[in-house]
């Protein structure tokens, strides 16, 4: 767009800029230099900062100058725990409730798409919602997928709780009278025996997971589609780094040949580093020696790179995080094997991610570290971390600081807050991460989602929940001594993930010769009210000096992608993250003003009756509507 106040000068530098972002209020992350008024790129890193007359040398012919119109500028976002790869193999095949905002509009949007959807396939909702976020404050029950979808197959992951499927996806999926439960899961059944459409995690997710793989893939042309538009959706929230943390049913190295792909072409958006699961029980050594033996932590380059193992080495050493059930019970002798895995990791110069979402799994994986450690094989200078780490305890956290261990948290309480105070009580949940705790020991500490299948990939709200306490629907969790401030939750959220991968001097902050990996937002983070963090998006996002996302006034300037394909997807019709201004907008509000009111008069009703009185919490985690 034109812009003035800033031309091309006659005594241009010689090295001029390629891109000048001009007029905005910068926020460098460099406690050198904080603050600056334009950013000046050339080949992918930041050349300098500073305002119009510091860059006006800087402007060439060539340079293309966008004018951020006083808008706030941040480093770009890097997601420390994000299933990527994975998400993106399936992103168009599914239908995101992320950001819808009533029950009833949700319904419309599966109905909708039940006509689109072609015999054979399936529609999944995977991940990213709650019903603590709609109006109506409840979970879909099996007759309205029936209703929604009577002859297509709908699959609809719940949190790691449950899955709920219409009569279609039972029948699609094989299940009978005579499927037997499969382990740590269960099928639900009625008084007839046969499946009601309930699966429940109990206590592990393997049942929820396992069925969702029978629904129908893409070919490799779509999952590189697909791929290209999930980190374009990354991209519109200002992310320009995420951490693969691998994860079930994804298997090196064929589930990673798109994104290996895509570098090789240069068509990434996003700088990932991966990991490597393994991924059958029973196989996890091998697997991790022939690794060790193939590829080493750090190949790669500045967009795609191997970080380590993990986020599981092995099986038997996993907990689970279903709130909703009681903490598994792990087998009382996986130190075993467990220790021949990280030993293996240590000699061959590996770091590693851990899964462990209770304090007393990271205690016992803390003694096998310290075997090691009084032998002088651990750390032994690689880098490792515990994920999620909810409910670790400060002895613990001393620990994991004496053998030079992070950590890497995610906003799952967003999502899962209510059962876990439903189950652990408000005493428990008030420290449910203690991240204050780990920052006051100086221990590195990264942010992110654990989308797709959990929370939404959306990074604002885990922003929100870090520093209001709250979950999706507004339940307060943490006091205010546990709270962080804005530029502490960010830091989390940029310089937090390159610490992790040894990043941290070229990307993550804003400073000449960094990675010009930035985000022009579409509200000023540090100035908004609390309840707006979440609806902020990037209108400009810039990865090594490309323009990868545009909007608004930038509409045009960003790399064309592909067309969503399939035709029929949902992301064709309904994009992903709903937010409040889309295009589905107008319908949305009007779904949640019909819930909120059909919501209001229930509750009239119920307090009209004379046998009324607080309505008691179901001790099951699934509406008891459900097994209709």
């Amino acid at each position: 767009m034109p812009v003035a106040g800033l031309l091309p000068s006659a005594r241009a530098h010689p090295a001029t800029a390629d891109l000048v972002v001009r007029n905005a209020k910068v926020f460098t992350g460099d406690p050198a230099r904080p603050a600056a008024a334009g950013v000046a790129v050339r080949d992918g890193r930041i050349l300098a900062l500073g305002d119009d007359h510091d860059l006006a040398g800087l402007v060439g012919p060539a340079t293309r100058v966008v004018d951020a119109l006083g808008r706030r500028v941040v480093p770009g976002l890097n997601d420390s725990h994000l299933h990527v790869i994975r998400g993106g193999l399936n992103y168009v095949l599914e239908l995101r409730w992320d950001g819808v905002r009533s029950l009833r509009h949700a319904l419309a949007m599966l109905r909708e798409q039940a006509g689109r959807t072609p015999k054979g396939q399936w529609i999944r909702v995977v991940g990213g919602w709650t019903p603590e976020q709609f109006a109506e404050r409840r979970m879909p029950t099996v007759a309205e997928l029936n209703a929604a979808a009577p002859d297509t197959p709908v699959f609809v992951l719940h949190l790691y709780q449950s899955a709920l499927m219409n009569r279609a996806a039972v029948i699609a999926a094989g299940f009978t009278r005579d499927t037997p439960d499969p382990r740590g899961g269960q099928i639900v059944r009625g008084r007839d025996g046969e499946p009601t459409g309930v699966l429940l995690a109990a206590p592990g997710a393997l049942v929820l997971y396992s069925t969702l793989a029978r629904a129908p893939g893409l070919d490799p042309a779509d999952q590189r589609t697909s791929t290209i538009h999930f980190l374009r959706e990354l991209n519109r929230f200002g992310l320009t780094s995420a951490l693969d943390a691998a994860g079930g049913f994804q298997n090196f190295p064929t589930d990673y040949g798109t994104v290996t792909d895509l570098a090789r072409s240069g068509e990434l958006t996003l700088r990932i580093a991966y990991y490597l699961f393994p991924q059958t029980a029973g196989q996890e050594l091998d697997d991790l020696r022939r690794w060790t033996q193939t590829v080493r932590p750090g190949d790669g380059d500045a967009w795609l790179r191997l970080a380590g193992a993990g986020e599981n080495l092995t099986w038997a050493a996993a907990d689970f995080e279903n709130f909703a059930e009681p903490r598994p019970a792990l087998a009382a002798d996986y130190e075993s094997e467990f220790e021949q895995a990280v030993r293996l990791l240590m000699e061959n110069g590996w770091g590693f991610r851990l899964h462990a979402t209770y304090d007393e799994t990271i205690r016992r994986d803390l003694a096998v570290f310290e075997k090691l450690a009084a032998e002088g094989l651990f750390p032994a200078g690689n880098r490792w971390l515990f994920d999620h780490a909810e409910t670790v305890r400060d002895d613990s956290l001393d620990r994991i600081a004496a053998l030079g261990g992070s950590l890497s948290v995610q906003n799952r309480m967003s999502f899962q807050g209510r059962v876990f105070l439903d189950r652990y009580g408000a005493a428990a949940a008030s420290r449910t991460p203690p991240v204050r705790a780990m920052l006051d020991r100086g221990l590195t500490v990264a942010a992110g989602t654990d989308a797709t299948r959990v929370s939404s990939y959306n990074p604002w709200v885990a922003l929100h929940w870090l520093v209001t306490g709250r979950t999706v629907g507004g339940t307060p969790l943490y006091p205010p001594a546990a709270l962080l401030d804005r530029h502490e939750a960010l830091d989390l959220y940029t310089r937090g993930g390159a610490r992790l991968t040894g990043e941290e001097d070229v990307k993550g902050v804003l400073r000449e010769g960094c990675f010009a990996d930035l985000a022009v937002l579409s509200h000023d983070y540090f100035t908004v009210p609390d309840d707006v963090i979440p609806a902020i998006e990037s209108v400009l996002t810039v990865v090594g000096g490309r323009i990868v996302h545009a909007t608004e006034e930038y509409t045009g300037l960003a790399e064309p992608a592909p067309a969503v394909s399939p035709a029929w997807s949902p992301v064709a019709r309904f994009g992903g993250y709903a937010a409040p201004g889309d295009r589905h907008g107008a319908a949305q509000a009007d779904a949640v003003a019909e819930a909120a009111a059909e919501s209001e008069r229930h509750r009239a009703w119920r307090a009209a009756r004379p046998d009324s009185g607080p309505a008691p919490r179901p001790a099951h985690p699934v509406d008891p509507c459900l097994s209709h």
